[in-house]
């Protein structure tokens, strides 16, 4: 890991050092959320009425954040998740997440939407990467695509099934920003003001490969995708069922997982699909408003499932003591979106492995103050939940 901190001594700091960076209208695409932003507010608050209970005298010499997830042993409980477009934080910042994630020995999840080919991706960084797929409304088209993240080697599949239309999210029609990335009077002034970003990012694509796109698409399926607002401009389809996600267990021989997971009795669907795993979330925010945080839901979700699936959680977590409840409440790990993303805005693959040396720092840190002599050991009883 980079011994670079840019400044940044917590996730805080980097998003703020991402905004200053970012042109407003793609920042904000990052890092807010949907409708009234309810659901953003409350992912946070959920954790904060979740207090720890620490335990004195114990040995912590020894502990370790190490794990294991689909028998493939990583550093620590964490998963990069997929960020659509994190090519416009960074010139290829598919590729340069792909590489801090490798770097720190934790999975990297490449997004349906990026701005770099999958194959690309596993061509040049490598590492434990698992695919995020978006379902079409040309079933052929996504399964085709599904078969070219086999072929270039991906080791695990997550079907993403909370948004089958997309958000409204009216700041990004505020803000004029489009894919591809089009100039118009609305948002040229506050791209001229970063001219980084400009220089850096957008006429990198310029002068190589091109308007920004999304990569993955079928060629006849970019083409006609011209310039439609951030958040828009994806294809999703609304008649997906339980049905597809059995067809898609078929298709995939690696490990397979559901994203977007919001009640306990969908978990036991997923799992009689035959799922690996389910990803409780709420999309950051950044689907359905005012929904129960996922922190909130963990362990209804945990309890329903049992054995017959590993259990992920995102949404929300920008601390390492976030992680840490979120174990203890029975996760096996925690997907992480903004933060990683926000550190890609800052420095690319370096500011990404800042992102993650952060959590790797603060939950190690946090293991030690509240008495847990290894990861494994996290429960319930370090926690205790106030009003």
């Amino acid at each position: 890991m980079t011994e670079k901190t840019f400044g940044a001594y917590d996730i805080a700091d980097l998003r703020e050092l991402a905004r200053r960076r970012l042109p407003k209208g793609v920042f904000e695409f990052f890092d807010r959320g949907n409708g009234d932003e309810v659901a953003v507010a409350n992912n946070r608050a959920a954790f904060e009425r979740i207090k720890l209970n620490p335990q004195m005298l114990v040995d912590t010499s020894g502990r370790s954040l190490a794990t294991t997830l689909y028998g493939k042993s990583q550093t620590m409980p964490l998963v990069v998740g997929p960020t659509g477009s994190a090519g416009l934080a960074w010139y290829e910042g598919e590729i340069a997440l792909a590489r801090a994630a490798k770097a720190a020995g934790v999975p990297y999840t490449l997004a349906t939407g990026s701005m770099t080919s999958l194959e690309r991706v596993a061509a040049e960084a490598g590492g434990n990467l698992w695919f995020q797929v978006y379902m079409w409304p040309d079933r052929a088209a996504s399964h085709a695509l599904i078969a070219r993240a086999k072929a270039a080697g991906y080791q695990a599949l997550v079907v993403t099934v909370d948004t089958p239309v997309t958000p409204g999210r009216e700041y990004n029609l505020r803000n004029g920003m489009t894919v591809p990335f089009r100039f118009t009077r609305r948002n040229v002034t506050d791209v001229l003001l970063h001219p980084r970003w400009l220089a850096g990012v957008l006429l990198k694509y310029l002068l190589t490969t091109g308007m920004p796109r999304y990569e993955n698409y079928p060629v006849q399926m970019k083409s006609r995708i011209t310039a439609l607002p951030m958040g828009r401009s994806m294809m999703v389809t609304d008649s997906l069922t339980w049905d597809d996600l059995r067809e898609i267990r078929k298709l995939w021989p690696h490990p397979l997982m559901v994203k977007g997971i919001l009640r306990a009795g969908d978990a036991k669907l997923a799992a009689d699909c035959g799922v690996d795993g389910v990803i409780v979330s709420n999309h950051g925010g950044r689907a359905v408003d005012s929904t129960r945080a996922p922190i909130e839901i963990l362990p209804e979700v945990v309890a329903a499932v049992g054995n017959r699936a590993t259990v992920i959680v995102d949404s929300g977590f920008r601390r390492g003591a976030d992680v840490v409840k979120a174990l203890a409440l029975g996760a096996k790990a925690v997907m992480i979106g903004r933060a990683t993303l926000y550190g890609t805005a800052v420095a690319g693959e370096a500011g990404a492995a800042r992102a993650l040396e952060i959590y790797r720092d603060e939950v190690d840190r946090l293991l030690a103050l509240i008495g847990c002599p290894d990861i494994s050991a996290l429960d319930a009883g370090y926690l205790a939940r106030s009003a």
